[in-house]
């Protein structure tokens, strides 16, 4: 009894350390580095193939901006469609496929909090968002010479962008508990709002209602601040762009926050 009553200190939980969110960040990226192939090579390999088409069919007719020709200016627009919907993907995926598989509830039995949880899958998607669009950016090299004419304003909405995007993709996640309701979120919202954000187009050749329209669509803002880091020249200023792109992060992250805290969908 002596022997075991000593014993008794060493047998109690010790108290959680806040490195819990770099063991769970880790397994995140992991989970995506490890099927490169898929989840980097593949997104990369489909915007080479909308340049290739696209830069075809149109260069030397079209001329966005003066001095900048179509397949220069489709390039901004395509690595940052990548980086968007690769952020959305990787965060979204990530959850659905743990409620599916059941293996959630380890994560939930550990002392992590809302703001781990939030970290760790927003900086996952982040991280996959950038790779894939460095990796467009690299291959885009061989079609159009580099251009930066804001270098800061690239990485900065790259960064929003990403953020942005992975966040949404975690709401999306939280939201739903299968994975033919996270393709209906990314199919119905996310790729029609990217693909109408002027990733193909400056907006100022559309008629005016749909000209109007396309200024609801915060996507626009983060590709055509993005596309500003490049030129110089955008079809709306970089800081009304930033302003916009950063407010809807800011409400997104407080929405999910509140329901990471409150266990939305994952306590059942």
């Amino acid at each position: 009894m002596k022997q075991a009553s000593a014993l008794a200190p060493r047998l109690q939980a010790a108290p959680a350390t806040n490195d819990g969110w770099k063991m769970l960040l880790k397994k995140e990226v992991l989970r995506f580095w490890r099927v490169a192939f898929q989840t980097i090579a593949a997104p990369v390999l489909t915007a080479v193939l909308y340049l290739m088409i696209f830069g075809h069919v149109l260069s030397g007719r079209v001329e966005v901006y003066p001095g900048v020709g179509y397949v220069a200016f489709l390039v901004p627009g395509l690595v940052m469609m990548s980086v968007l919907q690769n952020a959305f993907a990787n965060s979204a995926s990530s959850l659905v496929q743990s409620k599916i598989m059941g293996n959630l509830v380890f994560q939930l039995l550990t002392p992590l909090s809302a703001w781990h949880w939030f970290v760790a899958y927003v900086g996952a998607a982040v991280a996959r968002g950038l790779v894939v669009g460095l990796g467009v950016y690299l291959v885009t090299l061989l079609y159009a010479p580099p251009r930066a004419a804001a270098p800061l304003w690239i990485v900065v909405f790259a960064l929003l962008g990403a953020g942005l995007m992975g966040v949404l993709g975690l709401l999306a996640g939280l939201w739903a508990d299968k994975f033919d309701q996270m393709a209906t979120f990314q199919n119905f919202i996310v790729m029609p709002m990217t693909f109408l954000a002027g990733v193909f187009y400056s907006i100022h050749s559309l008629p005016g209602v749909w000209q109007g329209l396309s200024h609801l669509n915060p996507f626009f803002y983060m590709i055509d601040g993005f596309r500003y880091g490049f030129f110089g020249v955008s079809d709306v200023s970089p800081w009304l762009s930033l302003a916009i792109a950063g407010g809807s992060l800011l409400v997104l992250a407080a929405l999910t926050q509140h329901l990471l805290k409150t266990g939305y969908k994952l306590r059942s």
